[in-house]
């Protein structure tokens, strides 16, 4: 083993022990790799950031942008329309959103398919009485068996298509994943509809409402008296003023028949103010003491009636609420609520929070939030989903928040079919066709240009850019042909299909404890030299990678879905396998005859 050799197992194995780590972001690891392959002279310099420019890459950027603009155009939500027809058998249910989502992630970002049918199949459980853990775990696997069907179904596919080009001077078409990956997805599905759901917990609660959030527990009235020290003073100054003692934030501000929905902090209070505050009832009390204020109630009699069912209305008919869940992208992670920037920034309040399926009690301005943790957030209903897509925050149970903007359908689903065909048809390569199909989908203003920039998770490009040049660097330095020497030293005696299986499961671990597009990167080279050792086609063992980098089903963080599904299904890191383990297993059993059989 030479010294360079040596050099690059070390800095491997210290990246992938970072990635398993998980204490710095996944694309920080990946760009600290880069680097130090180059200080020690493992990447060639003008090789360094040939990565930012790689096909795969421009491809996965354009497939995010498409991605956000078949959401805004309400692709799945119109899709979904038929769920409601599944009853309220779990069975129905599950078979409903897998397919469903399945079907959708072979053309779309998984991720941003799993983000729309999340909401669906949260309300769908709530409305049977019963957990959404038996539908959550489904939805985030099936989106991981979709993607196998496409090109463009998701990083990996994107990667090895591209890797291929470099072994046989042309990539896999756009199809070409289908005939393994549509038999793959065909299985898995039937698997967790028929046995896979049973095998999850149902998280449940005992004395848990069925909705996570009660906006009558927040909501409550108060007046400003003449006689309040706070009068000619602005919220901001109130807010300031009781922050030690009590948590509370103003939801609306009335005066009159004038309303002020999310008002502004530095609002200044007159005599006769309605301020419609949520606080909890230790909190509530002593903004009532210490600010002077008095309980808003309704007189009684017929006239009290009717002033009751108009401050009931006043009070939640026109607020417009959200639940959302903060995804590992969010700015909000490792920070404290700070609800008057967030107001002031975003034109947000976030009026409660949970976490782990539990409302948390204690004081949010001190929390700092965690990916997965559940948000109460009110906007006005204008800017609740620009907010929301600020904050990287999915909603998840909506009230007055419409899941897809439902503009453009048509249009959309022609752009995105007319780029299929002509990548398919080979008319033009795939990067050039979506690129294309993202430009017309922001010119005919689907999307918005900044919409289109948002989308594009920065973390992935860079995380894909970075480690292209690593994977190289595995190739250069004889690393990806020395492992697949001792790999083939095992398996040369063994038949092709053990050979296929081990290759698969081995990406399969490796996607488990990092990030399946990195796995893909990694294991592309090594697939290709034995292949080589092993006088058979590339062809197959770049599919087993494939395959095998899909197979996120045994944590919560192999991959995104598996991490976004964690907290609103209330699972547990030892969940995932009990149904992940044998969906693996089965997904291996379909994949290799289908591969030989192809290939």
């Amino acid at each position: 083993m030479t010294r360079e050799l040596v050099l690059f197992f070390c800095v491997l194995g210290a990246t992938l022990g970072m990635f398993v780590w998980n204490r710095l972001r996944y694309d920080v690891v990946a760009v600290s790799a880069l680097m130090v392959t180059a200080l020690l002279g493992l990447v060639p310099p003008d090789e360094l950031f040939s990565g930012f420019g790689h096909p795969a890459v421009i491809t996965v950027a354009a497939v995010l942008v498409i991605s956000r603009a078949l959401q805004n155009a309400g692709v799945v939500e119109s899709l979904a329309g038929f769920l409601a027809k599944a009853g309220d058998r779990p069975i129905a249910q599950v078979g409903a959103l897998t397919v469903l989502i399945a079907i959708c992630s072979g053309f779309m970002n998984n991720v941003g398919a799993l983000a729309l049918l999340m909401p669906v199949a949260i309300l769908m459980a709530r409305r049977a009485g019963h957990s959404p853990s038996l539908l959550l775990m489904p939805l985030a696997f099936g989106s991981l068996l979709g993607g196998t069907m496409t090109m463009i179904g998701t990083p990996p596919n994107i990667i090895i298509a591209s890797y291929r080009t470099g072994v046989t001077g042309e990539p896999f078409r756009m199809f070409d994943f289908l005939p393994v990956g549509g038999g793959v997805t065909l299985a898995g599905v039937a698997f967790i509809v028929f046995i896979g759901w049973r095998l999850t917990p149902a998280r449940e609660k005992k004395g848990v409402s069925k909705e996570l959030f009660r906006v009558s527990d927040y909501l409550t009235e108060v007046r400003v008296p003449e006689e309040s020290k706070y009068v000619g003073k602005t919220l901001h100054e109130l807010s300031r003023d009781l922050c030690e003692e009590a948590e509370f934030a103003v939801a609306a501000r009335f005066h009159g028949d004038k309303r002020q929905m999310s008002p502004s902090t530095y609002q200044v209070l007159r005599p006769g103010d309605i301020l419609l505050v949520s606080a909890s009832p230790e909190s509530l009390r002593t903004l009532i003491d210490k600010a002077e204020l008095e309980l808003e109630e309704a007189p009684k009699g017929e006239e009290g009636e009717e002033n009751g069912e108009k401050k009931e209305k006043r009070s939640r008919k026109e607020l417009n609420l959200s639940e959302a869940i903060v995804t590992h992208e969010s700015p909000l992670l490792g920070k404290s609520a700070g609800l008057l920037d967030l107001r002031e920034r975003y034109g947000v309040n976030v009026l409660g929070m949970a976490r782990q399926g539990h409302r948390l009690r204690q004081r949010i301005s001190d929390i700092r939030y965690q990916v997965g943790d559940i948000l109460l957030v009110q906007a006005e209903e204008d800017t609740m989903h620009t907010a929301l897509n600020d904050l990287k925050c999915l909603p998840l149970a909506s009230r007055g928040l419409r899941l897809g903007k439902s503009r453009g359908l048509l249009f959309s689903m022609l752009v995105l079919g007319g780029a299929i065909a002509l990548t398919a048809l080979n008319v033009l390569p795939a990067p050039t066709a979506l690129v294309l199909a993202a430009l017309l989908l922001v010119l005919a203003k689907i999307l918005s240009p900044r919409e289109a920039c948002n989308s594009v998770d920065l973390s992935v490009i860079v995380l894909l850019a970075a480690m292209i040049p690593v994977g190289l660097a595995l190739e250069t330095t004889g690393g990806a042909t020395w492992i697949a020497n001792h790999f083939a030293a095992l398996a040369i005696y063994a038949p092709p299909a053990v050979r296929l299986a081990s290759l698969l499961l081995l990406t399969a671990l490796l996607s488990n404890i990092v990030n399946n597009a990195a796995a893909a990167i990694l294991l592309a080279p090594i697939a290709v030299d034995l292949a080589k050792m092993l006088d058979s086609s590339p062809d197959r063992y770049l599919m087993a990678v494939a395959v095998g980098a899909s197979c996120a089903f045994l944590t919560p963080i192999g991959h995104q879905s598996n991490t976004l599904v964690m907290e609103p299904g209330g699972y547990q890191f030892g969940d995932y396998w009990r149904m992940g383990l044998p969906l693996t297993l089965v997904v291996t059993a379909t994949a290799v005859p289908l591969i030989m059989w192809k290939f």
